[in-house]
Order: C-alpha cells, then structure tokens, then sequence
C-alpha cells in the first residue's frame, strides 16, 4: 500500500470532518451569504483565481499593488543619498574609536591595521522642491521625481553577510523557510488577474564586470505557506516561460483536453490522500495554460506609445534589460497584479567602488526614474507602493587602497537608505539622520520589520493580524518580537 495513503487513513475521522463537512459547510455558506462586499469596499468578484483571505484586507488599502525594486549586494548610501560634506576634511584618517564601539565587522576588514575614512568623490546636488541631496553624478535621473520619494536614511537590519540579510529582508528572519514578503501579500490579498500569477518575479542582467552576489529562491519563496503563494520567475533571455508554447502539432483545444484529464486524476489522487500540494499542482497546471495566452500580450510591447519607449531609454526593447523589467513590470500591475519583485544583482563594491557604482547606477537609474513617472502618467502611482533598496549599507571607511579616486566599503548595517513611494507614502521627504560618518543612527531608526509593517499597512493589513499557523507560532512576517509601521512615512 501506499505509504502515504496508509499514513492518512490513520487519520479517517480527523479528514473526514475537516475536510469534508467544514468544506461542504463553506460551500453552503457562500450559497446564502451571495456576494458580499470585501474589506476594501469592493464586491468580491466571482470566479477568481486568487481571492484574498476572508476580512482581508483589514481596512481600506492606499496601494493595490507593490513593486518591489531589490538592489542585491548593498548599494552605498554614501555614495548616493547620505550627503556627508564634513567627510571631505577626514579623508585618509582613521574612524574613531568611539563611532564604532566596539562594533562588529565582517573578517574582510577586520584584519586591516587600518579603517581610513574614504569620502565620496561625487557630486551632491539639492533636487526638487524638496531639496532632497541626491548624487547628480550617479543618479541624474532619479534626481528628477526625489518630490515623490520618501527617503529613509536610517534603516537597520540585524545581518551583516549577504546570504541572512538577504533572507531577512524578505522575509523578516536571517534562516530558510520563512515566507517571502510578495507571498503573504498573495496569500493575504490574492490578486485581479486570472490569467497572471498574483506575485511575479523579474531578475534583470546586470553588468558584466560586477561583483555579483547569489541569488537565492527563498527570496520569493512561500516557505510554509502553500507553495501556490510562491513568485513566479520570468526568464531574462529567450521565452519569459519555460515551455510556454505548445509542442508542434499540439492545438489549444488538445492541450485543455490533455489537462482536464490530469486534473481529473490529480482531484482523485487528492481524494484519496488529502495532500495539500496536489491542489497547488492542479492550480498551478491551469495557471500555466492561461498564461500561455498571457504572457505574450504582456511582454510585447509593440502596443506602447514611442513616448514611453523613450522614457526608460535605448535599452526597454532588450529582453532582460532592467529597463525592460521595469516597464514590465508596470504592465503587470496594470493588469492585476498583486506584487512585482525586481531583483538586480552586482552592487558589492568591496573595491573599485567608483567605477562599479557608476555602472550599476548607469544600468538602473532611468529606468527606476522612468517606472515612477510612467506610473503617474498612467494614474497609478496613487495604487502603487514602489520600495527601493538593498539588504544592507556600506562603511565609511574603505577596505582595501584608498586613493581620492578609488576605494571600496564593506558591509554595514547599522544603517542605510531605502526609498518609498506611491500609495500611502507621504513623499517628498527626507526620514531619520545619521551621524557625520554615516555609521549611526541619531534620529527616527527604521528596522527592517518596521518597514515591512509599514508596507503591508500601505496595503491596507494589519501586520500583527495576517499568521499563519506553523510549528505552534502563530507566524507573520514582522516577527513576533511586535513592530509598527513608520507613521512618519505615511501620507
């Protein structure tokens, strides 16, 4: 007999209430209760795919959709939004004493006989009506929709190497298995589109000659949430899903013949042994056959004006360009969906920080100011949360040579800067102050769990009330520890 049939017969009565008389129950409960107006004031809409969890959201949402821009590696807030013009007199000195206390480092610097200060060789500029300092030299951009963003200098993290603060960060735990951020959001509020996943993940080239750290699945993953909830991953090069068109000589119509036929023994299968993934498989299996009909309209961009090509630049009609991803991505929240993760790799710039930053910022810079301002154009930056960042900062002091013109910064958490904006973002502004190294927070600190509670807040859920039951803690994303979302950033 089958293992693990056998297992679940030992389980008859326990299945037999939970799964059939609670189901046959909330069948009959919706029969009566018809169509009921959701949370956020919308009907439910019949036949969807991805419907939210009952009661949520908990109160009316700012933002619809979340684009979620990860900057993989670390990129320097002293090099691009922490202006430290005092540091210009420090040069080649050794940071003191007294700014470290004691604080770790990574074992890269940790055996220098030196920490020399190493002040940024660019240029700063006041941009906007807001007079947000930005670096013109490698943010030319950017520079011009800082009254949209709300800049956040003082984030902290608790990791201090790449693979647990890239965990952390999105996932508010250093250790695997923990569900991703873009997962609770589908899970919690599901998505408009049946014919695209509710979470979609986009993982642009980068430049060659870049410091490239891993990227790692669980950053998308839905750890112990059912695997339905994981972010579906569009290639960069060739077809954005692997095997997406049918084989030669296969129809349409065959292809739906073929699948109702696995659905209907994958649904016996599910009868018979109560495994919950085999319902993720036969979800998953008709997603894939909308999606052959979907992702090609998404992905041509034939149909957008010449003016918008424009606007990301020479590089949006490249397959895997992070222009490209970002005009996607725009598409794909026009279109419903729930969470749009951009993840672009090589901003590690243990050494040669100059001319490495310089190419990341080159690959990154119009399309990021582009996403925002083609968001406005089209009314939907109002709906749409977009979070900037990294997983963690750099160091004011350079590992490795230091000359006026070239150096390189270690890992730093204690704090760094993301950016915030769209819906439920007060922007325009400029949140918390670090010391005069950069290398401390002195004014409104930001932990990582408090901008994850403040981004689901934008999205109208309660961060302390969307668990899930595992391993007898009721887990969320924020942890257990309790965090509150940053009133100061919120519109």
């Amino acid at each position: 007999m089958d293992p693990l049939f056998n297992a679940q017969l030992l389980q008859t009565r326990r299945q037999f209430f939970g799964r059939t008389g609670l189901r046959l129950g909330g069948i009959a409960l919706a029969t009566l209760l018809g169509e009921k107006m959701s949370a956020s004031g919308a009907p439910a809409a019949p036949g969807r795919v991805h419907p939210p969890l009952p009661g949520v959201p908990h109160f009316p949402p700012k933002a619809k959709a979340l684009i979620y821009l990860h900057m993989n590696g670390g990129p320097s807030q002293l090099d691009t939004w922490d202006y430290k013009p005092e540091l210009g007199a420090q040069f080649n000195k050794d940071l003191p004493d007294s700014i470290r206390m004691g604080q770790r480092i990574t074992t890269m610097t940790s055996g220098q006989s030196r920490l020399p200060i190493a002040p940024s060789k660019f240029k700063f500029e006041q941009c906007g009506k807001s007079g947000t300092w930005v670096n013109t030299d490698l943010l030319p951009f950017t520079s011009k929709v800082v009254d949209d963003l709300a800049v956040i200098k003082t984030v902290h993290t608790n990791a201090i190497n790449h693979d647990p603060a890239c965990t952390f960060v999105m996932t508010g735990r250093e250790i695997p298995g923990f569900a991703s951020i873009g997962s609770w959001l589908a899970y919690g509020l599901g998505s408009e589109n049946n014919d695209l996943p509710a979470f979609v993940v986009l993982t642009p080239r980068f430049p060659q000659n870049s410091n490239g750290q891993a990227l790692f699945s669980r950053m998308w993953g839905s750890g112990f949430l059912p695997t339905k909830y994981s972010g579906v991953t569009l290639r960069n090069a060739g077809d954005p899903v692997l095997y997406l068109p049918n084989p030669d000589g296969i129809s349409t119509q065959q292809r739906r013949t073929m699948l109702d036929a696995l659905n209907e023994l994958n649904q016996r299968k599910a009868a018979q042994i109560g495994d919950p993934e085999i319902e993720t498989r036969i979800s998953q299996y008709e997603m894939a056959f909308r999606m052959q009909r979907s992702v090609p309209e998404l992905t041509d961009l034939s149909s957008e004006p010449q003016s918008v090509l424009d606007l990301y630049g020479p590089d949006v009609n490249t397959s895997g360009s992070f222009a490209n991803s970002a005009l996607l991505a725009r598409r794909l929240v026009e279109r419903g969906v729930r969470v749009v993760q951009l993840l672009h790799r090589g901003w590690d710039q243990h050494n040669d920080l100059p001319r490495q930053l310089g190419n990341q910022c080159r690959d990154t810079d119009q399309g990021t100011a582009a996403l925002i301002q083609d968001l406005k154009n089209h009314g939907l930056l109002d709906s749409t949360l977009v979070v900037w960042g990294g997983e963690f900062g750099r160091t004011v002091y350079s590992q490795g040579k230091l000359t006026k013109d070239d150096y390189g910064r270690d890992h730093h958490p204690r704090c760094f800067t993301m950016w915030m904006a769209g819906g439920g973002i007060k922007g325009g502004q400029v949140f918390g102050e670090t010391d005069d190294f950069s290398y401390n927070i002195v004014q409104n600190p930001v932990h990582l769990n408090e901008l994850n509670a403040t981004i689901l807040r934008c999205m109208g859920i309660d961060n302390e009330g969307l668990t899930y039951k595992v391993a007898g803690l009721n887990a969320r994303l924020t942890g257990v520890e309790g965090a509150k979302p940053v009133k100061g950033l919120l519109a």
